[in-house]
């Protein structure tokens, strides 16, 4: 029994630990620079379960996750309401954005003949800074 309750306090700690390192940074992370942060702040959490706990955060809807370049990132946010993200793809920048509106929506299911079930939108750019960088190194 003493078994069982170490394992669900390790977990929790870990949960927490993984929570915390999220919630110190802005932008979405993949899980192995979250796994590589941990490790540089003295947590010792393997990569699976570093995975393990995002994906089970996923699930629950406390962190956001997105596909950016094929990589899996994700991202703590702190409103619970339905929200988007713009996402620079340079140097990571996010900033939560509002839906387009569920009339728009519904005309485009409506459109191509679908019924939504759950929708995502993410919008991905370059932001002021990444804009300006490029436009000097041209």
């Amino acid at each position: 029994m003493p078994a069982m309750v170490e394992h669900i306090e390790r977990q929790t700690k870990q949960k927490d630990a993984i929570r915390a390192q999220l919630a110190s940074c802005d932008e979405f992370i993949s899980a192995q620079d979250l796994h590589r942060s941990l490790q540089d702040s003295g947590m010792r959490i393997g990569l699976a379960t570093v995975y393990r706990q995002l994906n089970s955060l996923a699930e629950s809807g406390a962190v956001d996750t997105i596909r950016l370049d094929g990589q899996q990132l994700f991202r703590l946010c702190g409103d619970d309401a339905h929200h988007h993200h713009m996402v620079c793809t340079d140097c990571g920048r996010t900033v939560e954005i509002e839906s387009p509106g569920e009339s728009w929506l519904r005309g485009i299911a409506e459109k191509h003949g679908f019924a939504i079930k759950s929708h995502t939108i993410e919008v991905f750019g370059l932001c002021s800074d990444c804009q300006k960088n490029h436009a000097h190194s041209e």
